[in-house]
């Protein structure tokens, strides 16, 4: 057989067996380069594969540990995990519960306004999904809420920090369609490219992160008016509503201090992402000391936390590596190449055919596992075709989001199973996630629809 053929011919089964050993249960890094190793070991002894270029995993992991903007990923995981141990969130979903209480819908509202507030505070997923549901899945049970429409509003308002920055995923999705990107318009003569940074993602994740909201929103008040007694009002006592308006300016100002100091510095191009971070995880502390809940106890469980879920997310990204050197040294690149460039409708038709290849992905594998396996192998492809980088570094954001909260596997089901009553079934939390699924869907049609959701704000600050 056609050396080239059959390389091809191995790249492809190894893709679906990556799939296939994730779906047995393994751990996501060790099934990426386990299975990666014996594939190489296959195509060594076929002769289609030189072991050799496992040389060059070295400088990716040297360049990984040193590359200066991934260092933005703990400081902001540790920055949400002390905000979700300082007491805002609950002191926000209680002062938004009383604001909106006497409207129906409106625990719903205030948990979508929490969610985005935390979002762009935070940008902890399982945290965020875990707070508002101790906090607020029993307020909307004994308020009537059906408990499906109640846990689809925890868990979408829980996976905005997917998307509005500070969002960890467009971190690694900066990192990496820099170098991509780089490297295309270096190959089609453009030796100075233009730079997709952190900065510019997080400027064009904001407007498609609002646009979620405002769609969460309607499908509450759709709920309100066509199922009233899903979504009840909870009227607030008199003799609450007179310090009604000093508890929101408490409740509020602290994140939007917080909020404005992150983003701010890093939109307006005072501070990069890193400094960011670093000021953003100083301010968490200041916070959690103003609310009397900074301690050793808590400090420790913040590093903790933060090292566990920073050395997962590092160790699939090596695990990753390895995939992607011997799925590209085996002809898997010009496999994809063909595939992609071969469909109808061109980059359009090829950019559906990732988002929706992505979208399937997301029933069975988290974010970090999909964009660490599919970004490298078909990004390059789609550059190529002429798809804007930034565009398509929110788009796949926006796209698996949903992965959080597609059954059997999302991940924003499972933290709210845990923390869920008894009364409140498995089937329940699916169901209550299927609307929120479609209209994160429709939102991510109306980014291809409407590509300025996504290019204007980024070509406006920074020209």
């Amino acid at each position: 057989m056609d050396p080239v053929l059959l390389g091809e011919i191995l790249s492809g089964l190894m893709f679906f067996g990556i799939i296939g050993v994730l779906m047995l249960g393994f751990p996501v890094a060790f099934s990426l380069a386990g299975t990666a190793l014996v594939f190489g070991l296959i195509g060594w002894w076929l002769g289609v594969y030189d072991p050799s270029n496992y040389g060059s995993l070295v400088g990716r992991y040297i360049g990984l540990m040193t590359n200066e903007v991934l260092v933005a990923v703990p400081l902001f995981i540790f920055m949400g995990v002390v905000l979700e141990r300082s007491g805002i969130a609950e002191r926000l979903l209680v002062t938004m519960g009383k604001l909106f209480g006497n409207v129906r819908g409106g625990l719903g509202y205030s948990v979508i306004i929490v969610g985005a507030l935390l979002a762009a505070s935070t940008g902890v997923v399982g945290a965020t999904v875990v707070t508002m549901g101790l906090i607020s899945l029993p307020a909307m049970l004994r308020s009537g809420y059906d408990p499906k429409l109640a846990t689809g509003v925890i868990c979408a308002s829980g996976t905005l920090g997917q998307i509005i920055p500070p969002s960890t995923v467009l971190i690694f999705m900066g990192d990496m369609l820099s170098g991509i990107n780089a490297q295309v318009q270096m190959s089609q003569g453009n030796f100075a490219p233009e730079p997709v940074s952190v900065g510019s993602l997080f400027a064009g994740a904001i407007l498609p992160g609002l646009l979620l909201v405002m769609l969460y929103m309607a499908w509450v008040a759709i709920k309100a008016v066509i199922d009233p007694q899903s979504c009840p009002a909870t009227p607030v006592p008199e003799h609450e509503k007179k310090d009604l308006a000093r508890e929101v300016a408490f409740a509020l100002v602290p994140p939007l201090l917080l909020i404005v100091a992150v983003l701010g510095s890093i939109l307006g191009g005072i501070a990069t992402p890193t400094e960011a971070a670093s000021v953003g995880s100083v301010g968490a502390l200041i916070l959690a000391a103003f609310n009397r809940q900074l301690n050793l106890g808590i400090l420790r469980q913040a590093v903790i936390s933060t090292a566990t879920i920073t050395s997962m997310v590092f160790i699939i990204l090596f695990g990753a590596a390895v995939f992607s050197v011997v799925f590209r040294m085996m002809g898997g690149d010009n496999l994809v190449h063909e595939f992609l460039s071969n469909m109808p409708g061109g980059a359009i038709g090829a950019t559906i055919i990732v988002m929706f290849i992505m979208f399937l992905l997301g029933f069975i594998l988290d974010t970090f596992e999909i964009i660490f396996i599919v970004i490298p192998i078909t990004a390059p492809v789609l550059l190529a075709l002429g798809v804007d980088p930034l565009w398509l570094g929110v788009a796949v954001g926006v796209n698996l989001q949903t992965s959080f909260l597609t059954p059997p596997f999302g991940f924003a089901l499972f933290y709210l199973r845990g923390v869920a009553p008894p009364t409140v079934s498995t089937g329940m939390i699916y169901k209550g996630a299927v609307p929120f699924v479609i209209l994160q869907l429709i939102g991510l049609i109306a980014l291809f629809v409407f590509p300025d959701l996504i290019t204007w704000l980024p070509r406006l600050l920074y020209n």
